[in-house]
């Protein structure tokens, strides 16, 4: 039988109803948890550790990268088959997008939470993490990278968002599907993700912001982030990857600081390329010398780019990183 490490790390899963301020707040133990997850016994030698307790919004890029650490440590163990880790779903797919880019393992690693407290009818954090248990335990999940186990449904962590705030299939992937599903404790696979590349590193480079483009929106922020120290922004453009005019000039600038600038969609599919060659439309901006990030949503391109300025010195290493695809294109 395999043998399962929970890390218990805060979020939703562990939270309950304090009576006095009518709201949800950490309560739950990781033993108090486990004790709800009945029968998982037959399916795997379970032993469990605690990180934390924070809800997911208090998670700073220091605290993630503690995770790491410690996820790594317990991952080192021979006798450890797998990792199942319980995470605030507020920024999950941002903790777990890190560790699929910079943690090298065959063994799987699996985030999962839940989205309603544990004093809510329909509380689905035993079930999730039971079925993230047995997907961690499956031989099956072996190799595929990260994953993320909700409401009975796998997804790479390379792909998946957050796109509702409150339904328990709240995590989707965008233009794909998920990779899979776990039926009557059973991992099913549908489909196959692309070859990854994961880079190991020792610190993380935390000096990049993320801007949303609105219509009418200029470059005055754009001038504040570049003469603010920042090294890196990713910029939610407008459809393909298209800005309006008005913030080209603060690229510009951005650029001429060294500033590495990353375009990606607000859209909630498809991904930016070069089809508008108007001023601020994507071919303009590519011509310029932005980085594509293909589909990836603002907050994710934003991990990337931070790692990615923690391994590269070439600027051209971080264009290939991020656009491999447009590459083979060009």
């Amino acid at each position: 039988m395999k043998k399962i490490a929970v890390i218990f790390n805060g979020g939703t899963i562990s939270m309950k109803v304090d009576p006095k301020i009518k709201a949800a707040v950490p309560s739950l133990t990781g033993e108090e948890i486990m004790s709800m997850v009945t029968g998982i016994e037959d399916h795997a030698n379970v032993v469990s550790y605690y990180f934390s307790s924070v809800p997911s919004p208090h998670m700073t890029m220091e605290k993630i990268m503690d995770l790491r650490k410690f996820t790594m440590n317990i991952l080192a163990a021979e006798d450890i088959d797998g990792v199942v880790i319980t995470h605030g779903t507020d920024t999950m797919e941002e903790t777990a997008f890190l560790f699929d880019l910079t943690i090298d393992t065959q063994k799987p690693i699996v985030f999962t939470g839940s989205m309603r407290s544990g004093s809510e009818l329909g509380y689905d954090g035993p079930s999730n993490l039971a079925q993230s248990i047995v997907t961690a335990a499956s031989d099956s999940s072996r190799g595929l990278g990260v994953l993320v186990c909700l409401n009975g449904e796998l997804n790479s962590a390379s792909e998946v968002t957050k796109t509702n705030s409150v339904a328990l299939n709240a995590f989707r992937t965008p233009n794909f599907g998920p990779l899979g599903m776990v039926d009557n404790n059973r991992v099913h696979y549908y489909r196959s993700i692309s070859a990854r590349q994961v880079h190991e590193i020792a610190s993380l480079n935390t000096k990049v912001d993320l801007v949303k483009t609105v219509a009418g929106m200029d470059s005055s922020y754009l001038r504040f982030l570049a003469d603010s120290g920042s090294q890196g922004i990713v910029i939610e453009a407008l459809g393909r990857g298209n800005v309006p005019p008005m913030m080209v000039e603060g690229i510009r600038y951005a650029m001429s600081k060294g500033i590495y600038i990353v375009i990606v969609s607000r859209c909630y599919e498809g991904r930016v390329y070069g089809s508008y060659g108007y001023e601020g439309g994507g071919k303009h901006l590519r011509s310029m010398g932005v980085i594509f990030g293909e589909s990836l949503p603002g907050q994710k391109a934003r991990i990337k780019l931070m790692v990615a300025l923690s391994i590269f010195t070439s600027p051209d290493d971080v264009r290939k990183w991020f656009e491999k695809d447009l590459y083979l294109e060009d």
